[in-house]
This record gives C-alpha cells, sequence and structure tokens, in this order.
C-alpha cells in the first residue's frame, strides 16, 4: 500500500446513528478525525465532528430521513475532506456474524451471507450491509473489512449458549450470541495495557453501559457469558430497549392490545427501558436531573441500577469471583451515581467505591486496599476496528 492511501477509515453503524472515524497507520495509530451522523430518520438529523486541530467541535444539520440517504450524505462529507484522499481501506463494524471468527474482507459472497442472516438482526444488519454496499458502490477500489460484534462470545461454553426452548431450533442458529465484543476486546486489552492479571489469568466482569447495555463475564481474557442473548434486545434494561421480559406477556399483549409481533418488537426495541419507564426520556443524564421532582425519572434510575447489580452477582457466582470490574460505555464512564448506585451493597462480593474517585471519574475508582478493582476505560470500537484493519493489510502482505 502506497503511503498516499496509508489512512484507514472506521464506519461503526447503529440503529440511527453512524460513528467514524479517520487514522493514519503508524506506530501508534493517529486518529486524524472522528464524529457522528445521528438522528437518522427523524427531525434535526445532525453531523458532529472532531479533527486533529483540538478546535471544539462542528455540528451540521444534514438532510438524512432514512439510512440510504444518511450513507449518500455521509461519502458525500467525508469526499470534501482532505484527509480522506489518503485513505485506502474501510472498516465496518458489523453487529452479528454468527460463527464468524475472524475479521472478514468484504465479498460479494460475505454480503450475499449477511443479506441471509438478516432476519438475526433485523435492526442492526440492513443499515450496516446498506454502508458497506454504498462505500462499495461509490469507491470500488477501496477494501472494506468487518468486524463482527458477536466473535468476542464465541469462546462461551455451551451451556451458556444454549437457550431453554426446543432443541430443533438450536441447530437454526437460536441461541445465544452476545454482542458489544469490539468493546469488550478493546477492555481486555487495556486491562492488559494496565498491567491487571485479570486481562489474561483472573476473573473480570465488564459492564459496556450506554444506549445499548450489556455486561460479559470473562475468564482468563476469554467470554464465558453475557447478559445480551439471541438479539441484542434481551439482558440489561436500556435506553429504549426492555432487556428481559416475561415471554407470555407476547400473547397477554396480543389479547389485551390486540399487538401482533411487528408492534410488539417496536415496543420492545424502540419505547421500552429507560424511555418506557420514565416517559420523559431516554438518556440517563436527563432522568437523574429530574429524579428529585418527578418519581418516574426516579424508578427508571433505579430499576437500571438494580438490575446491573443483579446481573454483576450473577456473573460472579458463575466465575466463582470477580478480580476487576470495569465500567464503560456512555453511562458507565460519565455516569458517577448511576455508578456508585450500582456498587452500593456489594461488599460481600469486595467490591467498594471510593467516593472522591468515583465523582473524578478516575480510571481506578476503588479503594488501593479493595478486593476488586473497580475501574473506568474510555471504550474505544473504532480504534479495534482500525487495528483490525492493519492487521489484515500486514497478513495480506505477507501472504
Amino acid at each position: 500500500m502506497q503511503a498516499a492511501k496509508s489512512g484507514i477509515l472506521t464506519i461503526n453503524g447503529g440503529s440511527s446513528s453512524i460513528k467514524f472515524a479517520l487514522y493514519q497507520t503508524g506506530e501508534p495509530l493517529t486518529r486524524k478525525l472522528h464524529g457522528m451522523l445521528e438522528r437518522i430518520g427523524l427531525s434535526g438529523t445532525t453531523l458532529t465532528f472532531h479533527d486533529s486541530t483540538g478546535n471544539a467541535p462542528q455540528r451540521n444539520i444534514v438532510p438524512a430521513g432514512n439510512h440510504h440517504s444518511a450513507a449518500s450524505v455521509l461519502i458525500d462529507w467525508l469526499e470534501k475532506q482532505p484527509d480522506f484522499q489518503s485513505v485506502g481501506a474501510v472498516g465496518h463494524r458489523v453487529v452479528h456474524g454468527m460463527q464468524h471468527a475472524e475479521p472478514a474482507p468484504v465479498t460479494s459472497e460475505l454480503l450475499d451471507e449477511l443479506h441471509r442472516i438478516t432476519a438475526y438482526d433485523p435492526d442492526h444488519l440492513p443499515r450496516e450491509i446498506e454502508l458497506i454496499e454504498a462505500f462499495r458502490q461509490r469507491h470500488p477500489k477501496l477494501s472494506q473489512l468487518v468486524c463482527f460484534d458477536t466473535t468476542f462470545h464465541l469462546s462461551m461454553p455451551r451451556v451458556a449458549k444454549l437457550l431453554p426452548i426446543p432443541r430443533r431450533f438450536d441447530a437454526k442458529g437460536v441461541h445465544r450470541y452476545g454482542f458489544h465484543g469490539l468493546s469488550y476486546s478493546y477492555l481486555i486489552e487495556e486491562l492488559a495495557h494496565l498491567g491487571d492479571s485479570a486481562a489474561t489469568t483472573g476473573r473480570a466482569i465488564l459492564a459496556h453501559l450506554g444506549n445499548g447495555a450489556s455486561m460479559a463475564a470473562v475468564r482468563d481474557g476469554k467470554s464465558i457469558d453475557t447478559s445480551m442473548g439471541f438479539t441484542p434486545a434481551s439482558g440489561l434494561p436500556m435506553s429504549t430497549r426492555s432487556g428481559d421480559l416475561d415471554p407470555g406477556l407476547v400473547s397477554f399483549l396480543a389479547r389485551t392490545e390486540h399487538m401482533n409481533a411487528a408492534q410488539f418488537d417496536r415496543m420492545a426495541n424502540h419505547e421500552s427501558g429507560l424511555l418506557g419507564v420514565s416517559e420523559i426520556s431516554s438518556d440517563v443524564r436527563d432522568l437523574l436531573a429530574q429524579e428529585a421532582a418527578d418519581v418516574r425519572a426516579a424508578e427508571a434510575v433505579a430499576l437500571f441500577c438494580y438490575q446491573a447489580k443483579k446481573w454483576i452477582g450473577a456473573f460472579a457466582a458463575a466465575l466463582g469471583g470477580v478480580d476487576t470490574l470495569v465500567f464503560a460505555g456512555g453511562i458507565g464512564e460519565n455516569a458517577p451515581l448511576v455508578r456508585e448506585r450500582i456498587c452500593d451493597g456489594l461488599g460481600f462480593l469486595g467490591i467498594e467505591v471510593d467516593p472522591k474517585r468515583n465523582a473524578n471519574s478516575a480510571m481506578l475508582i476503588s479503594p488501593d486496599a479493595g478486593r476488586v478493582k473497580v475501574r473506568v476505560i474510555h471504550t474505544d470500537e473504532e480504534l479495534m476496528i482500525a487495528r483490525a484493519v492493519v492487521r489484515q493489510r500486514h497478513l495480506g502482505s505477507t501472504s
């Protein structure tokens, strides 16, 4: 690859947003540009970006009524950026990868496979495929690589993957997959960098708490269980996703509300969680600001913290104890009060939080004498994608 084409563009497409970053290869990778296109399909779609000058982020209102137009808007904007001329490869985050154990180059065969499995994740896969195809159409000479969120959890034992439904569905791929794998991979690498033995020979619970929220139980650097299951809607309550629900609700709401499968899916994924319980906002910052005056906000936050506490207890049981607990994601990194409430009462596991360190969101928020290290780590899925592209280039150059 010529030096002029040594740049790497990363694309992290979500259900209503697209995160992007542009890196210059080298040791270490240098981020030249990063940003987000958010509120896709809603009023006030915005493109916010930061460049390497250190100036304040810039924010533009853009016309993107759906994901197809959002992809075109983003590519149009990127093409006008001087650093885009250096891009020689694009790396994508794809939420569902079935049994893919490694990142995969984009080929017609891979795209056909992703189209075939869209039923496994209809909220994410179609949008992610659309982004890949948009870049392929506009810039066919750019190599593209797909990184799968499910790969990290392939190490789970079979007992953790099985769902208690008729066995015939397991043969069709209906089992626990787990997600947020790129984030968890980054957190394990960071723990190793910090010299935390839980990354390689210990027991770690990783809590990725953001708009989507999940936890992973990790032993010796390998996932042994995770809260999200067959889809990203399960496990913890999230911003707009319900998390785990009684399956009897499906027939109950069908009888009493005449709710069909599509309506139930929309409710569970887009109208529930913090938004559904509070009836105010899906953003925990809004709810914390209003909880003293509005019981609905207080109950939504309390439910989130309570369920997170339960999952920590469950994973401590699966691991036989815990050595390190990591908070990451938008809530995990930036909401000291939520971290405090989640950890409160977990002293029997050795989990304690130092109030001053926690208030300052220090990297280590547990006391020095604490049995369990409680850490706050800023996760970086985009950097993991860029690193995967670098490795793929290296393999290609040596094969």
